[in-house]
């Protein structure tokens, strides 16, 4: 997409697109507890970054990362699905993945839905590893597994994309 989409820190105005965002494409199917307010309440803590994918008329895609003592955790990371496949999701994952390896974090942890193959497609491909399996993290019948990355080990790995021809 040729699309100019530029990459920001979350506003707070932005807490209800987000929200919304994540109850339609993150959230489908369960309770919706990332609400307008939770989302207001992490882009005004010290220990999380609200970073948001916006063209002039509308949020496009968002992530959000908390970053703990020893580690971070991305909570959620969406893209609407017209700006998919585009590198999008890549680049927000990137941005705060440097942001936690200059924070002097060294792992980043993430779920994501057991039966999501396209996430767990795209986790992979950017050196995301499954290390265990979650049961009824999302309800009763929804799994997750989580995932992990060295970001150590990343800084001195070429990236899967920079060794194709």
């Amino acid at each position: 997409m040729a699309e100019i989409v530029d990459l920001r820190l979350g506003r707070s105005v932005d807490a209800g697109a987000i929200a919304r965002m994540s109850r339609d494409l993150v959230e489908y199917g369960l309770p919706w507890r990332w609400t307008a307010g939770r989302v207001a309440s992490h882009i005004r803590r010290d220990d999380s970054v609200v970073l948001v994918a916006s063209r002039p008329s509308r949020l496009v895609g968002f992530a959000i990362m908390d970053f703990g003592g020893e580690h971070a955790h991305l909570s959620l990371l969406a893209v609407h699905p017209a700006f998919r496949r585009a590198g999008l999701g890549r680049r927000l994952l990137s941005w705060l993945e440097i942001s936690a390896r200059e924070a002097g974090l060294g792992v980043v942890f993430a779920e994501v839905r057991e039966r999501n193959a396209d996430a767990r497609a795209f986790y992979a491909r950017l050196g995301y590893r499954e290390l265990h399996r979650l049961r009824h993290y999302y309800g009763p019948e929804e799994s997750a597994l989580r995932l992990g990355r060295d970001l150590w080990e990343a800084r001195h790995t070429p990236s899967p994309e920079s060794r194709q021809p």
